[in-house]
């Protein structure tokens, strides 16, 4: 069963019931969430940062996801393409957590769907394209960093079997690198702009399966508690906004978001 706090300004933790946190979301016209690595987890795709994350096992990956490293080092693009051919997100599949944000979407509260994740599982569980925010980018295109090129990465990948272990763009020579956001390169400024609208239109902000540390997706949070929404997060340790949520919920977020979402009535 979900654990469920209520933490105060002061810290003080209470109790708070499923049904509680059920019917604030039922009251709310604009429902965002704000979802994080913990969301894919439990799709069989390990985060990078807890015990069992890719960079806590292999600290020398990290290497991979830097930009100016990727640019300058063929060795980074030859592994990094090998481990985009091996990436888990191929063979992933959403569960019931992603189901039910499908069922918040239908029921007509959803305002958008922030994602730091980059597997598509949000959009392959049924959420609409439109309601969809990919604040890290998508695995699943590939982009010239040149030309701007765009393409489906799995026409690359077939290039990457093929035998062509560092691809280069067809249009202008360059290199190619999945449309995700690495470190040293910006967030997409139309997609962050939107995120944030959408978190200051919101009446409740359910983060989910994020320790809430990493910026500036974090900062949404921010964004929505100023323009006083209520603020819950599920997610199944602590987070950098414990103190000031109305509640955090922990346990497994396949069990924790369907409790939820099961029985809302479509939004007047």
């Amino acid at each position: 069963m979900p654990r469920l706090e209520r933490v105060g300004a002061a810290g003080a933790a209470g109790e708070v019931t499923v049904g509680q946190v059920a019917d604030w979301i039922e009251a709310a016209g604009r429902v965002t969430v704000l979802t994080g690595a913990g969301m894919s987890t439990e799709s069989g795709i390990p985060d990078f940062r807890g015990p069992g994350g890719l960079w806590t096992r292999d600290p020398a990956a990290r290497r991979l996801f830097d930009l100016a490293a990727y640019r300058s080092d063929p060795d980074v693009r030859r592994q990094a393409w090998q481990r985009r051919s091996e990436h888990p997100a191929w063979r992933a599949r959403p569960h019931r957590g992603h189901a039910a944000l499908v069922g918040l979407e239908r029921s007509g509260r959803l305002r958008a769907l922030l994602t730091q994740n980059i597997d598509g599982l949000h959009q392959l569980a049924g959420n609409s394209l439109d309601a969809v925010l990919e604040l890290h980018g998508s695995i699943h295109r590939v982009e010239c960093l040149s030309c701007a090129w765009t393409g489906p990465t799995e026409d690359t990948l077939r290039r990457v079997a093929a035998g062509e272990d560092d691809p280069r763009c067809r249009l202008c020579g360059d290199l190619l690198k999945t449309a995700t956001v690495s470190f040293g390169q910006s967030l997409d400024r139309a997609i962050l702009t939107a995120a944030v609208a959408a978190a200051a239109e919101a009446d409740l902000l359910l983060a989910i399966g994020s320790t809430l540390t990493v910026r500036p997706a974090a900062s949404l949070v921010d964004v929505a508690l100023r323009a006083g929404a209520r603020v819950v997060v599920v997610n199944e340790g602590p987070t950098a906004y414990d103190a000031v949520a109305s509640a955090r919920l922990g346990g497994r977020i396949g069990e924790v978001l369907p409790l939820l979402v099961a029985e809302l009535t479509p939004a007047a």
